[in-house]
């Protein structure tokens, strides 16, 4: 059995032939899918099949892809990707908000979407790796990232992080002051080769700001990005 044959996707899509495209490509890639058409159907999934990644419609009937983002991160947290007709910056930043990691814009190409999922998965097993380094705890001034316990404080209050948003300062805060370029953050975090072209960076860098404050993520223009005390 291969690694991805072991793993298993929910794909959550009321067009049943937009779903069953995503369901026959995702089978053919080696994973095993769990399918759902609406929004009490994807939670109802999620509980019972307990998948490596969920694939999310935003518009469903039964209640929308960010209700059910929002159900499934709170009872067990998982790598979603939304799949979104819009393409305001503001509703992007809902999405990522509720917990989704990234989001592909319809239409889209199915070996876009494959990408995608890759690239969160490789980010999941890497995140897992990382937790048991001998730094698992990084602080820069009153900000406190607990890599193994994977929780961030500021001036000893909690901050709730989606996984790549935790994922995310951690590249940025184990070099305090030192700017990271976007090319090494979309590598490093989301597993991405080429990473032009896409706002899925300055999106997540815009809800990290909102939790921990716009001040402690320095923009350099032109090159990328750094965590400030």
């Amino acid at each position: 059995m291969t690694e991805d044959a072991a793993r298993t996707l929910l794909v959550v899509e009321d067009d049943p032939t937009i779903n069953q495209a995503l369901t026959d490509r995702l089978v053919a890639e080696g994973f095993r899918v769990v399918q759902a058409y609406d929004g009490p159907g994807a939670v109802a999934a999620h509980a019972e099949h307990r998948p490596a990644l969920v694939v999310l419609d935003v518009m469903l009937p039964g209640f929308d892809g960010l209700e059910v983002c929002r159900r499934v991160q709170a009872t067990r947290p998982v790598p979603v990707l939304m799949l979104t007709a819009r393409v305001d910056e503001t509703d992007l930043l809902v999405g990522l908000g509720v917990g989704a990691d990234d989001y592909v814009t319809k239409p889209f190409r199915l070996r876009e979407v494959v990408a995608r999922i890759r690239a969160l998965l490789r980010r999941v097993d890497r995140a897992h790796e990382l937790a048991g380094t001998s730094v698992p705890r990084l602080v820069v001034g009153d900000l406190a990232v607990d890599r193994a316990g994977r929780r961030v404080s500021v001036d000893g209050e909690p901050v709730h992080l989606t996984p790549l948003e935790f994922d995310l300062l951690v590249a940025l805060a184990t070099a305090p002051g030192t700017v990271r370029s976007r090319e090494e953050l979309m590598s490093e975090v989301w597993g991405w080769a080429d990473a032009r072209g896409t706002r899925t960076l300055d999106s997540h860098v815009k809800a990290l700001r909102a939790k921990i404050g716009a001040a402690r993520v320095r923009t350099v223009h032109g090159v990328g990005y750094a965590v400030e005390a």
